[in-house]
């Protein structure tokens, strides 16, 4: 377990780490900022904002055996959660907090979490398809712990294209390894597929097939 660790981080390199990074802090400022929205105190809105940042990482890492999970041994991860909170709590006043900037967030958090979850999962040696189901996971795990923890109920299990978005820059991503591809690439061309579909549902309302009720049903 721990070569297969070590190897998988090397085969990660600095850029993903960044990228990985970069998803935490904006998942934590889609935290940040429903923490604003439902009135939460310093504290709660940056535990929201570690919460959202992590949960999908931290999901990740458990299931591909990087343990521990590099939120919890590496400090940069918990810096930037903090700087996502304090930033959202000091000048939230010049930011609007309705549910569209949100989800702006949001979906730029989906798309790193979904590219760099499948290429560490790649990494680690997991086949493609689960590679692409754990992008999946990574993404999506942060915004249903955010929705929870508000009592709202989780983005991912409305009519609305979350979860489906996620796998498909996740299967982006392993399509481009499939083909040689330098895996930047893949991971740019992952990215722009899950935030154009993300941006279309919220924008002009794209979603999936909704179960219908029968006549009569209440």
């Amino acid at each position: 377990m721990n070569e297969l660790l070590i190897h998988g981080r090397q085969l990660a390199g600095p850029a993903l780490v960044v990228l990985d990074l970069l998803g935490t802090f904006v998942f934590a400022l889609s935290g940040a900022a429903a923490g604003v929205k439902n009135k939460l105190d310093l504290f709660g809105l940056t535990v929201l904002a570690f919460a959202t940042g992590n949960a999908g990482g931290i999901t990740r890492d458990l299931l591909i055996g990087a343990v521990p999970p590099a939120a919890i041994e590496d400090w940069p991860y918990l810096a930037v959660c903090l700087a996502a909170g304090l930033a959202m709590f000091w000048w939230y006043p010049r930011i609007d907090v309705n549910r569209k900037p949100i989800l702006l967030l949001d979906a730029a958090g989906l798309a790193l979490f979904a590219v760099t979850g499948t290429q560490k999962a790649l990494a680690a040696g997991l086949n493609p398809a689960m590679a692409a189901v754990m992008g999946m996971l990574s993404g999506i795990g942060g915004g249903i712990v955010r929705d929870i923890l508000v009592n709202e109920t989780p983005t991912v299990l409305r009519a609305d294209l979350y979860a489906v978005a996620a796998l498909s820059a996740g299967l982006a991503v392993v399509g481009g390894h499939a083909l040689h591809v330098p895996p930047f690439a893949g991971m740019i061309v992952g990215a722009f597929l899950c935030l154009f579909l993300r941006l279309m549902a919220i924008f002009r309302g794209w979603h999936l097939p909704t179960a219908r009720a029968a006549a009569g049903d209440v």
